[in-house]
C-alpha cells in the first residue's frame, strides 16, 4: 500500500473555479475530525504499510493544530506508516500564521502544498483567493524557518485578459520563492462552478499554448525536472504521492468524497458531509464502487500514464490493448505528438504535451 489521501473539504469562502467537493459549513469540523477518525478504525491498512499521506481539499489548513494532531494519532494507531512517509498538507498562504507554522512542528507533516494560484493580487480578488501575493512569501519564509523543507506551489495560467507578460511575471515571482517543486494549470471553467456562470472565457488557445511553452522553457532553466504534464520539481523533490495515483499503485482515501483504489476496485464515498459525518457516528461506511478490469482498466492506466514524461509501458498491455494503442497512435505517431521510447513506452512528445487530452480521448476504447 503505497498511499492514504485524507480529504478536508472546509473552505471559508469558495473560489470561483473550483469544481472539487467542499463546504463552508465550519462548525463542521470537530464531528467530522472524530468521523474521519471512525473511518480509519473501520478501514486499517493491516499490515501493508503507507509510504505517503496526503491532507487535500478543500483547504486542508482550516482545521487547528489540535484537529490535525487527533488525525494523525488516529492515524498511527491504524495504519503502519513508513519510517520515511512523504506526508504532505494543502495549505491557503493567509492560514499560516507563526502559531501555525509552529504547529506543524509537532506533526509528521513535511511537505507542504500551497495554492499560490498568481501573483497579481487584482486577479487574486476576482478568483476569490482569500491571499495577497505578499502573504505567499511570507507564509513560506514561516514554514522554512519551522523546518518544511519541500514546498510546491500551485500556479494557473490562462485568465481572461492575461497577457503573456503578465504570465511571464508570475514565473518570475514563483521562481525567486526557490520553492522545490511547481506545479501550473490552465485555467478551466468547471460546469456548475461560479466561474461558468460568468460564462467567462480564458485567454483563447494560442496564446495559452504560448503561456505553457513558456513555462516549460522557463522552469526547465532554472533546474526543474519536468515529468508530469502540470507537475515539474528540483531533482528529488516529485510528489511522491501523486506519482502513486499515475503509476497504478493503490491508495486509500478517506473523508466525504474520496476515493480509493486497490488495484482491482474503484471506490468513493459519499460527496455529503452530513451524510459521511452521520454514517461514521452509526459505524457505515457510504460509497459506491466499481470492479477496474479489461476495457476500463485500458482506459484507467491509459489516462493516467501518459500525463507522465515516462509514458504508458506497453509489455503491461494484453495484446489486445497494445495492438489498439499501437494502431490509434499511428498518426500521432507520425505527427510527432507521441513517440515510443527505447523502453518501450508510449509517450507524449513536448508537442503532444498540450493537446494531450485530444490525443488521449482517441486512445481510448469506447
Amino acid at each position: 500500500m503505497a498511499g492514504l489521501y485524507i480529504h478536508i473539504p472546509f473552505c471559508r469562502s469558495r473560489c470561483i473555479y473550483c469544481g472539487f467537493y467542499s463546504t463552508t459549513a465550519l462548525d463542521l469540523r470537530q464531528r467530522y475530525v472524530e468521523a474521519l477518525c471512525k473511518e480509519m478504525a473501520l478501514r486499517p491498512s493491516d499490515e501493508q504499510e503507507i509510504e505517503t499521506i496526503y491532507l487535500g481539499g478543500g483547504t486542508p489548513s482550516q482545521l487547528t493544530i489540535p484537529q490535525l494532531h487527533q488525525i494523525f494519532e488516529s492515524l498511527s494507531i491504524y495504519n503502519k506508516v513508513s519510517p520515511d512517509a512523504e506526508v504532505t498538507i494543502e495549505m491557503n498562504p493567509d492560514d499560516v500564521t507563526e502559531a501555525f507554522a509552529d504547529g506543524l512542528c509537532w506533526l509528521p507533516v513535511n511537505r507542504v502544498s500551497m495554492g499560490a494560484q498568481t501573483f497579481d493580487d487584482e486577479r487574486l480578488k476576482w478568483l476569490h483567493r482569500r491571499h495577497t501575493s505578499r502573504q505567499v512569501a511570507e507564509a513560506l519564509e514561516r514554514l522554512r524557518d519551522n523546518g518544511i523543507q519541500n514546498i510546491s506551489i500551485d500556479m494557473m495560467y490562462g485568465f481572461p485578459g492575461e497577457t503573456l507578460d503578465d504570465w511571464q511575471a508570475d514565473i518570475t515571482a514563483a521562481l525567486s520563492l526557490n520553492a522545490e517543486h511547481l506545479s501550473a494549470y490552465c485555467l478551466m471553467i468547471e460546469e456548475g462552478t461560479p466561474l461558468a456562470q460568468m460564462h467567462q472565457e480564458g485567454s483563447g488557445e494560442e496564446l495559452e499554448r504560448s503561456m505553457y511553452e513558456r513555462l516549460i522553457d522557463r522552469l526547465a532553466s532554472a533546474g526543474y525536472k519536468h515529468y508530469e504534464i502540470s507537475n515539474f520539481a528540483k531533482p528529488g523533490f516529485r510528489s511522491r504521492h501523486n506519482s502513486s495515483y499515475w503509476n497504478d499503485t493503490p491508495y486509500i482515501g478517506l473523508g466525504a468524497a474520496a476515493h480509493s483504489y486497490d488495484g482491482h476496485t474503484r471506490s468513493w464515498n459519499i460527496a455529503d458531509i452530513r451524510q459521511y459525518i452521520e454514517g461514521m457516528e452509526s459505524g457505515k461506511r457510504l460509497f459506491d464502487a466499481e470492479t477496474i478490469e479489461g476495457d476500463t482498466r485500458y482506459n484507467d492506466r491509459l489516462t493516467v500514464a501518459l500525463r507522465t514524461r515516462e509514458g504508458l509501458d506497453l509489455s503491461t498491455l494484453s495484446d489486445r490493448h497494445r495492438d489498439y494503442a499501437i494502431k490509434n497512435a499511428r498518426r500521432f505517431l507520425n505527427d510527432g505528438l507521441l513517440h515510443i521510447t527505447p523502453a518501450n513506452h508510449l509517450a507524449l512528445t513536448r508537442r503532444g504535451l498540450f493537446v494531450s487530452d485530444m490525443i488521449i480521448s482517441e486512445l481510448m476504447l469506447v
